[in-house]
């Protein structure tokens, strides 16, 4: 038997939507303001999973350009229908007061790794789209429906309308099939056909720690719904003490072996000793995971397995083991011609004036562009915090002539919320080593005045971090022996969602290398090397 481990994708990795196209199961995720957009995952087992295809990888398909921190790309759905796959998903262009102005957009691609085509624009009504293909061939878009009238809950309802698949546009009159439950925050909806129901899916409660997945059905598509007798599907928030939290957010699957399974959001807070278990519940650094859970059918009802609470461990199908070989390298040398797919920037891609493998070759070269507070080019090259407990490092060359450029390591939740270790240039002492910290927008350079000097005769600086749960600690060396501590002590907890502002944030932490030079110049750094390793 085998026994499958939750979270199956960790860190960063929120909103699932599981596929299965044959005896292959496909995982589209959530990426915000990171570029590429959408990240898949590829399983055989539904235990072992890789990740295969960020299909938003051009301009024309993703432009996020001043996007706000956490807008971009919500919540994905993937589907598998006419020997081809389909993506839907939304660009979020306005997060905060009365509107939420958003973009849903259908690409598609015979191959799940392929060129995906350019995007149709399908609505801009609300958030959270997916796309439904019904057993007589019609296809159906649904999404939630966003109201900014003062006054009115913003939450509206599911709204559904006819996709004509030929035209390449949305067909007759928009219709609320769904207002959803007393616990509001109606969204995320996946409409499935089982044993001639149409079963709704929806996530509501909000994406905290109130967060649940409510199921309804309906002889007609159009309903009326009703609700689960014993609703939610999922939720944590009445086990508080259960290391799964924030359960919600949910998409089904049948297995070829004709076992059903669901897939949702949850998230690990860190341990807190001596601290109240409630209020609040507790911080994510490593952002909202995707988890899996067995589900069983009663009186044409889908239930979880061992309850509505979900469990850390399970009983996966019965299909082999598939496992995969690592889909990226504990060190990276960048001796590729493109860089790993875990890796990622900020909003848009960054062309060869911004970031190049090829310019020195065995290096991944960063030109100097904006701050870490912009929300329109940085040249930051970044993975996802995937554990508690893990090492990053990376070698660098960086030649700085003013106090405005600088280069080094980051660790980074959004422009508001990050920590750099950074090479830059001091008046009286040349080149130096700082620190930065951008706390809620406040900033604070803890060295001030005793600043690292580094030695005329070294090119390379090597920068580590070490995050330790609750913690983390920068270091440095000039030769890559001799490590030196740098006496200061972060917060792993500022880099979550439920820090930001009071937590209403969606992302998670991330740790990179990046180069910034706001004299305009474009100076250069030189990484030689990135390493993440788990401790």
């Amino acid at each position: 038997m085998t026994i499958i481990q939750n979270p199956i994708l960790t860190g960063f990795n929120p909103d699932p939507c599981i596929c299965r196209a044959g005896e292959d199961y496909y995982i589209a995720v959530s990426t915000f303001e990171w570029f590429p957009g959408v990240g898949i995952y590829h399983s055989k087992d539904l235990k072992h999973w890789r990740l295969v295809s960020r299909p938003l990888n051009r301009l024309s398909q993703l432009n996020m350009t001043g996007n706000p921190d956490s807008g971009g790309i919500w919540a994905p759905q993937l589907s598998y229908a006419d020997e081809r796959f389909w993506l839907i998903y939304t660009d979020v262009k306005v997060t905060e007061g009365q509107w939420k102005d958003c973009h849903n957009y259908l690409v598609t691609c015979d191959t799940i790794d392929g060129e995906w085509s350019e995007p149709v624009h399908m609505n801009s009504s609300g958030f959270d789209p997916s796309l439904f293909h019904d057993e007589d061939g019609k296809k159906y878009f649904i999404n939630m429906m966003w109201d900014q009238r003062v006054g009115h809950h913003p939450f509206y309802g599911i709204v559904l309308q006819e996709y004509d698949a030929e035209a390449q546009k949305l067909v007759g009159k928009p219709e609320i099939i769904f207002k959803g439950t007393d616990i509001k925050l109606t969204e995320a909806p996946h409409l499935y056909k089982i044993n001639g129901y149409y079963y709704l899916l929806t996530a509501e409660g909000g994406t905290r720690y109130d967060h649940q997945a409510t199921i309804a059905r309906s002889r007609q598509l159009r309903g009326p719904y009703e609700v689960h007798p014993e609703n939610p599907l999922i939720s944590s928030w009445s086990t508080p003490r259960n290391p799964l939290q924030k359960a919600g957010h949910a998409s089904i699957v049948q297995t070829h072996t004709d076992e059903w399974f669901l897939v949702h959001l949850t998230g690990r807070p860190l341990p807190r000793e001596g601290q109240p278990l409630l209020d609040p519940r507790g911080f994510c650094p490593l952002g909202r995971e995707t988890a899996i859970q067995r589900l069983e059918w009663r009186g044409d009802w889908p239930y979880v397995v061992g309850g509505n609470s979900p469990a850390l461990e399970i009983e996966g199908p019965n299909i082999p083991e598939a496992p995969w070989e690592p889909d990226i390298p504990e060190k990276d040398d960048f001796n590729d011609d493109v860089l790993n797919l875990h890796f990622q920037n900020l909003r848009i891609p960054l062309g060869p004036d911004t970031v190049s493998l090829t310019d020195r070759p065995g290096h991944l070269r960063l030109y100097g562009r904006e701050s870490l507070t912009s929300k329109f080019t940085q040249a930051y090259v970044a993975r996802r915090w995937q554990h508690f407990k893990f090492t990053a490092e990376t070698k660098v060359a960086f030649q700085p002539q003013t106090f405005q450029q600088s280069a080094g390591l980051v660790n980074y939740y959004n422009t508001q919320n990050w920590t750099s270790c950074q090479i830059t240039w001091n008046e009286e002492k040349g080149r130096i080593l700082e620190l930065v910290s951008c706390d809620n927008f406040v900033f604070d350079q803890p060295l001030k005045g005793r600043e690292i000097p580094v030695p005329d005769e070294v090119e390379y600086v090597y920068l580590r971090v070490d995050v330790d749960y609750g913690d983390y600690r920068y270091s440095y060396s000039f030769d890559g022996k001799t490590w030196s501590a740098i006496p200061v002590t972060f917060d792993s907890y500022k880099l979550s969602d439920d820090y930001i502002q009071g937590g209403g944030f969606f992302t998670g932490a991330f740790v990179g290398m990046q180069c910034q030079d706001t004299s305009g110049r474009r100076q250069h750094a030189d990484f030689d090397y990135f390493s993440y390793i788990t401790r």
